[in-house]
């Protein structure tokens, strides 16, 4: 059973997708949801307060949901997002982390990276990963 889930948000139909499957588990565990986005330096803080809020108003109601900004730094790749969201997984005890796959492949894979796979090296909890289709 899942207490504490964590989705990551980019603003992408994928992840939207993963923070709809976050809230059909946290309804069907009495879990709370904290929804989360990465912003770096470059990120204007109002495009992560607006994108926060709409996902929270997508949620709707039936599950007790929490915000939050995590930041980082520009770092190549996908690092710096990663270890923000493990960052985040970890102080806040959540049991499930579900983000969305952008689903590289390919040379993109291995110059960018994927989150999702370093994630899962990087939090205790179990991560659930929702792919776009």
């Amino acid at each position: 059973m899942f207490i504490k889930i964590l989705a990551a948000i980019d603003g992408k139909d994928t992840s939207m997708k993963a923070l709809m499957e976050a809230k059909r588990m946290a309804v069907s565990n009495q879990s709370t949801l904290r929804i989360v986005h990465v912003a770096t330096e470059d990120t204007d803080p109002k495009d992560s307060l607006r994108l926060l809020a709409r996902a929270k108003s997508a949620v709707g109601d039936g599950v007790t949901i929490d915000t939050r900004v995590l930041h980082t730094e520009a770092v190549y790749g996908v690092t710096g997002i990663v270890d923000a969201l493990a960052n985040g997984a970890r102080e806040w005890g959540a049991d499930l982390v579900v983000v969305g796959s952008s689903h590289r492949r390919g040379l993109e894979r291995w110059v960018i990276g994927s989150v999702a796979e370093q994630l899962i090296a990087k939090v205790d909890a179990s991560v659930l990963l929702v792919r776009p289709q």
